[in-house]
């Protein structure tokens, strides 16, 4: 009698096991609608024919990265009512925002995912959707969150691979120089032009497509992350910040607060810099400076934290570190997930700050070289 219980107990726990992956592998989708427009909120200077600095605000939400093509659909419409207003040449380079790229992880998951509100929640359903995923990248994560760690390392290879093929597709569809924001991946690399994941530790990169859809020089990382990613994001000192060329002139990118420190725009002008993209997140743009006082170049900054407000400090470092001579442009995410909350609102910087009045929706900056 005791083996009878004990084989049909396994065989009522094997089913059960059996039944949970197979309810984890299913990927239902729900039905989604997308607000397609945008404003064009900053416009400067007149065309010259040395092309342009085009930044898109998007104004972003988890369903949109349900699938691939929803995203693609939605930053298409973007670059298609920017194109209709005379924004998109061969010459154009566009800027995204930081972290477009690393919501990724949020690609293919279960549509309750989407519908919850809190990211608590939504990290539960990715666990329990992805149990074995989850398991390897915890035994795996390192630093001083090691469940946001997991988060990102677990599906690393499928997110660089979107990464990819969704900015190398946007820019060969436009014909434009694109600086596809950032996405968190670990120990990023490129193998013969593609974007491939190591097992080492997460840095926040970018990639530069050209009008060809191939990428651009080498994976670009930040160099400090600021205090409210450092507990899993390395710093990226190992590399220094590169320069690669493109139609519109000598190209560098600064992710989020790199574009605070002076230094790193003087190792971009001995390197001939004519424009820098920086591809930005703020999720209080009215709220206190948090500032950087954890990282080793927090001395450069003239600023203390807390002594000003995130909009004012950003403008006021951005006028008194870019080099005179040297278009710049930063560019926020916008939007909400569960609720993190995208606020910041870009501007431009060429011998002068130029920026735009507040605004709700997605937004177009546009800078004449």
């Amino acid at each position: 009698m005791r083996k009878l219980l004990s084989g049909a107990l396994a065989l009522v726990l094997l089913a059960a096991f059996g039944g949970y992956m197979l309810w984890a592998e299913q990927r239902p989708e729900g039905h989604y609608l997308s607000d397609l427009r945008v404003e064009l909120a900053l416009d400067q200077g007149i065309p010259s024919g040395q092309g342009n600095l085009l930044g898109i605000e998007p104004t972003l939400y988890p369903g949109d990265y349900q699938n691939l093509t929803r995203l693609h659909r939605k930053l298409a419409a973007y670059l298609e009512q920017a194109r209709v207003k005379g924004l998109v040449n061969e010459r154009t380079v566009v800027i995204l925002p930081e972290h477009i790229g690393t919501w990724l992880w949020a690609r293919g998951e279960k549509r309750e995912m989407y519908q919850v509100t809190r990211l608590r929640e939504a990290y539960q359903w990715l666990e329990l959707s992805n149990p074995l995923r989850y398991g390897l990248a915890m035994y795996s994560a390192t630093g001083d969150d090691r469940r946001s760690d997991a988060h990102l390392r677990m599906k690393a290879g499928q997110m660089a691979a979107d990464y990819q093929k969704l900015f190398g597709d946007l820019a060969r569809e436009f014909g434009v120089t694109l600086v596809a924001g950032s996405i968190v991946l670990p120990e990023p690399w490129l193998d013969h032009g593609v974007l491939r994941t190591g097992s080492g530790a997460l840095y926040n990169a970018s990639l530069v497509f050209s009008g060809t859809g191939a990428v651009l020089g080498q994976v670009h990382r930040q160099q400090y992350p600021d205090s409210n990613v450092r507990r899993f994001i390395e710093p990226g000192t190992g590399q220094a910040p590169q320069v690669v060329d493109t139609p519109a002139g000598r190209l560098g990118v600064l992710i989020g607060s790199d574009a605070w420190y002076p230094s790193n725009y003087q190792r971009l002008a001995v390197q001939n810099a004519q424009i820098i993209a920086n591809p930005a997140f703020v999720g209080s743009w009215e709220g206190p400076w948090r500032g950087n006082r954890h990282q080793e170049r927090a001395s450069e900054l003239d600023l203390q934290p807390g002594e000003t407000s995130e909009e004012q400090a950003w403008y006021h470092l951005s006028e008194t570190a870019v080099p005179a001579g040297i278009a710049s442009m930063s560019v926020f995410l916008r939007g909400q997930f569960w609720e993190v909350r995208g606020e910041g609102l870009g501007f431009a910087n060429l011998n002068a700050l130029y920026h735009a009045s507040a605004s709700h929706g997605a937004r177009l900056l546009n800078l004449w070289l």
